[in-house]
């Protein structure tokens, strides 16, 4: 029969026969069995769980499990049930299971001195709890159902451990249930059985004005975010064919007319995030806080979401607001909502309202203030405004703003641990938003979320599954392509094009290297023929610089002398855009990749003594700009490693001073020597923390020392002791 019939004549006598049945089940002791427990009636659900527990958990009636690091023997008396509560703030089965054995694991029995013995059994699980993620935004229940998703996965994978090697029963309710099927169908699927027990749903007192809307889950995200690429140098490490990664920057744009949200009830957010916003966030000496009257009054309000309130005071400039003549400033926008909430307005009114209150904080995001609590607030409002009025016809822009939301809280400082989660629960909700555009109707909308999950995607590679996930950013900027021509939109066509080639310069690192890298280039020149090097200088600059790199890259594979040469003339190119007045820490990226160029084609075989000197010179050249800018710029954060770039020096100035078709005097060997001594000692200065890269530079600098010696005897091995820092000699002098 359907879960969804409940209409029994006889419910006492029906939820008995359920309950022998799954009790009956759980009691044979299968392995990887996944049970769904239905019950809308949380009292019922709460009688039904104990009694399991109470039959099956243990043999006796306390536990004696003692840890396996004490004297203690281990006792059989270990549960063969485990009731736990669903973890809604990381509503993740599969990490609470493997955090109870971690903590509990099978002890031993029937150890002797000459049998080593047995672990018990692993227990069943109970999961109760479920029904309280209806309370939750949006992101959380699809994170929840993500990693529903995820459990036939793990369970084929050697990383599955100890979990379900027993069986594992979900307590749910009807519309959450409706929700896995739809949205978990691998987990349907790989169920074993659905016990549906009879019985009318819990009223709950808190959450009128909070339908649940499990089959038709939406979420909220960030306007117009159009990322594009910030690339970052090619790094490398003694000087090997290491290849830089290109980044995305920041620069998402946002339309401002158009608003954002889109969720569910907000009650909990991520306690790692909620207690930093509640005492690890200092206030900006500028803002003055809140006055005793506005705080008072924000904090009597009994409707709004408490956790929403104290984000808001914690964001309040009060001068700010009375000064501020269009009423709109967020304690003004709080009270209009409590005194909604106690009209009793209807849910178009409420989402309204809620949708204001985001806008002022995007506004603050749009004008450079991104910081965690504005972030949190508009998430949270625009969530709200969507639990109240889901049928906006802003609907998908509000899902695709807070996608964005949710990968900008990824990027913004701290980074955290659940930065990875942010990310996921951010293209949740770009996918959410495409399911409900239409890109005949919608096409530029479709469009910017299509490119948006393609940033998104990008980052989450960062994290886990590489290939794949720059294989999804590839599919998602080529479907966003579709429908951003080159006439309609020419520098967004083009900002995208320009992800496109760094997604699959990104994608050549992993498989079908050629074949990808000159997708990338092909991609990088497009984007290229709709910028103007007058009018979009430094845009005009860095895909230049993005075009060698693909370019330096491809010459690892295939050319070398060609694409190495195409990479060099295309990194100087940029240099006349990427100068020093104008981005000097993107000149000193670019500088430093055309030094490491120069440096693989001086030392091609097919080079001459004379090509490769004057490479070899060139690569120096390059390489001090590039250390140059680096450490005249104080506080910046490079996109390339300065430390590598002082060993690369110090490499090419060593290569030069050793052979002797290149310097014959003395004089001018010795001075290449001390500069090759000097970079490798200063890179060495700055690796202490890093063991082996150091170990590296310290056989950098002893073998500098030794070609002293080589080449200018016992006075020129003095000399370059003399350089190096006391400390080190101890060290140094018995390798010599």
């Amino acid at each position: 029969m359907s879960v969804n019939d409940t209409a029994h004549t006889d419910n006492f006598a029906w939820n008995r026969q359920v309950y022998h049945r799954l009790k009956l089940a759980l009691s044979l002791g299968l392995r990887r069995q996944l049970f769904l427990a239905v019950c809308d009636d949380l009292h019922l659900r709460n009688q039904v769980a104990a009694r399991l527990h109470s039959t099956l958990a243990y043999p006796v009636g306390q536990v004696l499990y003692q840890p396996a690091n004490t004297q203690e023997i281990s006792t059989p008396a270990y549960p063969r049930l485990v009731t736990l509560r669903l973890n809604l703030s990381d509503p993740n089965p599969i990490a609470q299971i493997n955090q109870w054995l971690g903590n509990y694991p099978p002890p031993i029995v029937g150890a002797t001195k000459d049998t080593p013995g047995r672990p018990l059994p692993i227990p069943v699980f109970q999961i109760v709890g479920v029904e309280q993620l209806t309370k939750q935004p949006v992101a959380i229940q699809r994170l929840f159902l993500h990693f529903l998703r995820l459990i036939e996965q793990y369970l084929s994978t050697p990383e599955s451990g100890r979990f379900l090697e027993s069986s594992l029963v979900l307590w749910v309710s009807r519309p959450w249930l409706s929700a896995i099927q739809q949205s978990a169908p691998q987990f349907w699927n790989y169920r074993t059985g659905v016990f549906a027990f009879a019985g009318e749903p819990t009223p709950t007192t808190h959450n009128s004005g909070y339908p649940e809307r499990f089959s038709t889950t939406r979420s909220l995200d960030l306007g117009n975010l159009e990322p594009s690429i910030l690339e970052e140098a090619v790094a490398q490490a003694e000087l090997k064919a290491s290849a830089g990664e290109l980044k995305f920057g920041d620069d998402f744009d946002f339309q401002t007319d158009t608003p954002i949200h889109r969720g569910r009830k907000p009650q909990d957010i991520t306690p790692t995030k909620l207690e930093l916003l509640k005492t690890g966030i200092q206030q900006p000496e500028s803002l003055a806080r809140p006055s005793t009257d506005t705080t008072s009054s924000l904090m009597s309000l009994s409707h709004v979401n408490q956790e929403l309130t104290e984000l808001v005071l914690a964001t309040i400039d009060t001068k700010a607001i009375q000064n501020d003549e269009d009423g709109s400033q967020p304690q003004q926008i709080l009270l209009e909502i409590e005194a909604l909430h106690s009209q009793e307005a209807s849910g178009e009114i409420l989402g309204a309202a809620y949708h204001r209150l985001g806008n002022c904080y995007r506004l603050r995001i749009e004008q450079g203030q991104s910081t965690l609590e504005n972030l949190m607030v508009a998430i949270l409002a625009y969530q709200e405004s969507l639990t109240y009025d889901e049928t906006s016809p802003l609907l998908p822009d509000i899902l695709n703003d807070l996608g964005t939301l949710y990968w900008m809280l990824y990027r913004t400082p701290p980074n955290s641990e659940e930065g990875q989660t942010y990310i996921e629960q951010g293209i949740e909700f770009y996918k959410l938003a495409l399911k409900v555009i239409s890109p005949q109707t919608h096409t530029e909308t479709y469009a910017r979320v299509q490119n948006n999950l393609g940033t998104a995607y990008g980052d989450l590679a960062r994290f886990a599954n590489p290939s794949d996930n720059w294989q999804q950013a590839v599919v998602a900027y080529n479907e966003a392509l579709r429908y951003r021509t080159a006439e309609m939109e020419p520098l967004k066509y083009a900002a995208c094009q320009n992800n496109l080639g760094t997604a699959y310069w990104h994608l050549g690192q992993y498989n079908q290297p050629v074949v990808h890298l000159k997708k990338a280039i092909a991609s990088y020149n497009l984007a290229l023929t709709y910028y103007s090097a007058e009018e979009e200088p430094l845009k005009y600059g860095m895909i230049q610089n993005n075009i060698g790199t693909a370019y330096w890259n491809l010459a690892q594979y295939e050319q070398p002398i060609e694409n190495l040469q195409l990479a060099i003339d295309v990194y100087r190119e940029a240099l006349k855009y990427r100068t020093p007045a104008n981005v000097p820490s993107a000149c000193a990226a670019t500088q430093n990749n055309l030094g490491t160029a120069y440096w693989h084609l001086a030392n091609l075989s097919q080079s001459s003594k004379e090509i490769q000197q004057k490479y070899l010179q060139l690569c120096i050249d390059a390489y001090e700009e590039a250390l140059a800018l680096a450490h005249s710029l104080s506080g910046i954060t490079l996109s390339f490693d300065a430390l590598a770039t002082h060993n690369n020096l110090g490499l090419a100035y060593h290569q030069i001073a050793t052979d002797s078709y290149f310097i014959t005097d003395k004089t001018t060997r010795s001075q290449y020597l001390e500069a090759a001594l000097e970079n490798h000692l200063q890179a060495l200065n700055g690796l202490s923390k890093q063991p082996e890269a150091y170990q590296t530079t310290f056989a950098y600098v002893v073998k500098t020392i030794r070609a002293f010696h080589d080449e200018l005897g016992i006075q020129g091995q003095n000399l370059a002791l003399s350089k190096v820092p006391s400390q080190l000699l101890g060290e140094i002098l018995p390798k010599l």
